[in-house]
């Protein structure tokens, strides 16, 4: 039995008065204001991330047995020995190191909030500067080797796919194993020990020029390249025997619209997770990298830190380290309902 709704529309049930359509408008805004919801909570989330980042290591920063008075009198060549009573009290009040450790740490965290990283202990300049001479090394470094290790994972990945000959299927499956079991800084030392003394290729450390950044790149991305490519060639083998690739095949595509269309937009899905962990690891593992080939940047600065426990330099880094995990992970996040439109973040409504 039909019926005409508010519209004059024939339905295929009884018109209920009073009763409008649901306007498609409306599925629209409850998806935006999902969205919404997920984007304001991710962000919450990653503030919460910094801040528990910060806060752990200033408690494993003041749990350490130093005298972070001496540090900073040493740093200006003044020893505490020789102060009196009375000059102690006063650095002590100066630096506010006379305060309660809470005190202390609302503090620090309040400047922190307000841009202001405190000054090096050690180099007795503001953390900030230092950040800015030493960052841009460090992101040239990371990006090149971020570049590398996308182009070589999912070359590999997707060639691993497409071979047919059995053995060199089960070689390029088992490489990435290699490269994600071999250290960082034995792969940098063998790269040194190739390429800059026996070829004489490239130079073996230092940051004068583009040349100089080829090897700790590499160095960076063969691991996380490895990683990479490891998730996203089974994810391809997966994709390729499911039913809807059979119909694809059987409609007459080639191979590779098939697995450049079809199956590799599916596979990707899973490695975007562990793509996030990987490019935020390539950016911390640049103290590793950094610390083989002599490079000036914040790996560097980083290990200087460590072992001067220059507490404001060690902070402003590990949140650095922080945020980056943190936004990369945001952004993957986001990326999602992108690749597949039905992954939403919107609330689930159940009907009686």
């Amino acid at each position: 039995m039909t019926a005409l709704d508010v519209t004059g529309r024939r339905t295929g049930g009884l018109a209920l008065p009073g009763r409008r359509a649901a306007a498609p408008a409306d599925g629209a805004g409850r998806r935006s204001r999902g969205l919404a919801r997920y984007v304001v909570g991710r962000v919450l989330q990653a503030v919460g991330v910094l801040w528990a980042a910060w806060t752990a290591t200033f408690a494993i920063l003041w749990l350490l047995p130093s005298d972070p008075l001496a540090l900073l009198l040493s740093a200006n060549n003044v020893e505490v020995d020789s102060l009196t009573p009375a000059e102690l009290a006063a650095a002590q009040a100066r630096y506010g190191l006379d305060e309660p450790v809470l005190q202390q740490y609302v503090g620090m965290l309040g400047d922190t909030l307000r841009g202001d990283l405190g000054t090096s202990i050690t180099k007795n300049l503001p953390v900030t500067e230092l950040l800015a001479d030493r960052l841009p090394g460090t992101l040239q470094l990371a990006g090149l080797a971020v570049v590398l290790a996308l182009a070589g994972g999912l070359g590999l990945a997707y060639l691993a796919a497409w071979v047919r000959w059995r053995p060199l299927k089960t070689f390029l499956s088992r490489l990435p194993s290699a490269g994600v079991a071999f250290p960082s800084f034995w792969v940098g030392l063998l790269l040194i020990q190739v390429f800059a003394f026996t070829l004489g290729w490239l130079p073996s450390t230092g940051d004068a020029g583009p040349a100089a950044l080829v090897l700790p790149a590499v160095t960076m991305a063969i691991p996380t390249s490895a990683a990479f490519a490891q998730v996203l060639t089974r994810s391809l083998e997966e994709t390729l025997t499911e039913p809807y690739i059979a119909t694809a095949r059987a409609k007459g595509l080639s191979r590779g619209a098939v697995q450049a269309r079809h199956a590799f937009r599916n596979a990707a899905l899973p490695t975007l997770t562990i793509l996030g962990l990987l490019v935020g690891g390539t950016v911390t593992g640049a103290i590793v990298t950094e610390t083989v080939f002599a490079r000036h940047g914040v790996g560097t600065l980083a290990q200087e830190a460590v072992l001067s426990q220059d507490v404001p330099v060690v902070q402003a880094v590990v949140v650095l380290a922080a945020a980056a995990f943190v936004v990369v992970n945001l952004v993957v996040d986001l990326l999602y309902p992108l690749l597949d439109p039905r992954i939403t973040h919107t609330p689930t409504v159940r009907r009686p």
